[in-house]
């Protein structure tokens, strides 16, 4: 798999852990036919073609950085209001990351590869995560 150039970052409002994210999403994708994930937003990425085929959304969760999804692509929507709009549309697995701290930002922000948490080794995708806040200080001294 070829490296990515860059991936996107994103609030995950409402999430209180990686767990209530994967249920919410899990229900909102008996919506679509091809039973993907979407995230739709205004504003529509110009650099799609740097994050395309690899990039990822990183997802801050209580103030950190605690998983991501591989974004599959970029669809056009429209509104009820006419406007068009952008759903990144992401593959179902949610990858846990190292935990990063992130202060909250509006929108969703672009993240250079060397910037991103590393995942978490598959051996310890399933582990019960630690409190955000504890995580997140662990990762900032160096610890996980």
């Amino acid at each position: 798999m070829t490296q990515p150039k860059l991936h996107l970052i994103k609030l995950s409002v409402g999430s209180e852990s990686v767990e209530s994210l994967a249920e919410w999403q899990q229900g909102r994708r008996a919506v679509h036919a091809d039973g993907l994930n979407r995230h739709v937003t205004r504003m529509w990425p110009r650099r799609a073609d740097e994050i395309l085929p690899t990039g990822s959304i990183y997802w801050v969760i209580q103030g950190a950085v605690q998983c991501r999804q591989r974004i599959l692509r970029f669809d056009e929507v429209r509104g009820e209001d006419g406007i068009r709009r952008c759903a990144i549309v992401l593959e179902p697995e949610l990858i846990r990351t190292s935990a990063a701290p992130k202060r909250p930002f509006q929108g969703w922000r672009y993240l250079a590869p060397g910037d991103a948490p590393a995942d978490l080794a598959r051996t310890r995708q399933n582990e019960d995560a630690l409190p955000a806040e504890l995580s997140a200080a662990l990762s900032d001294i160096g610890v996980i």
